[in-house]
């Protein structure tokens, strides 16, 4: 039997389309595999998770390893309120995780319990139905004004300073919290931690 060499030639050719598609699907194929939560990340130079594990460790330390506060949970455990940080950097930053970090932290150890305000609405409506619907038994329904009030406020700000020219760009973080007495209105303990990254271009660019 003869093959023509026209026929040959395309069934090269399509032979090496077929195992360049294959290729080219393995190269394009995504890996995905778990890596160390803790590790420090350095993709660029915004705030990053590296950044929140740092400030919401030295403020923990800080406040749990402070004298002040170590006399005022030696028999108690305080009741805190824990503001959500506020953002005043130019970027993104999911300041709410921050503040959840530093709060599970405090409660782990032991010395403070919390008044959640982020689910107030939630428990005022979740009461009213207690109390108010006929299909619940009121001899099970809480009642309302039990709850206790925070006495004490944890609160704290993240800002940055931005500088940049054509070869480098700086970001300075400076993270202030304090704890202040609800019923005098003095703050019972302050401290801030700061960061500083800084992005130098390269000779093969950024």
């Amino acid at each position: 039997m003869i093959i023509s060499n026209k026929f040959k030639t395309a069934s090269t050719y399509a032979l090496v389309g077929l195992s360049a598609l294959v290729l080219s699907g393995c190269a394009n194929k995504a890996v995905v595999s778990y890596g160390d939560a803790q590790a420090v990340e350095t993709t660029d130079i915004n705030f990053g998770s590296t950044d929140l594990q740092k400030v919401a460790s030295q403020m923990t330390d800080s406040l749990l390893s402070s004298p002040v506060v170590g006399t005022m949970t030696a028999n108690k455990r305080p009741i805190v309120f824990v503001e959500r940080i506020k953002n005043k950097t130019s970027e993104h930053i999911d300041t709410e995780s921050i503040t959840d970090s530093i709060s599970t932290q405090m409660l782990r150890s032991g010395k403070f319990r919390f008044v959640d305000m982020t689910r107030v609405e939630s428990v005022r409506e979740q009461l009213t139905f207690q109390n108010e619907d006929p299909l619940v038994n009121p001899a099970t329904a809480v009642a309302f004004g039990k709850q206790i009030g925070a006495q004490y406020m944890l609160y704290g700000n993240l800002s940055s300073i931005v500088k940049s020219n054509a070869d480098k760009s700086d970001v300075y973080y400076k993270f202030t919290m304090r704890l202040m007495d609800m019923e005098s209105g003095l703050v019972e303990w302050a401290d801030e931690t700061e960061i500083r990254k800084t992005k130098e271009k390269s000779t093969f660019g950024w």
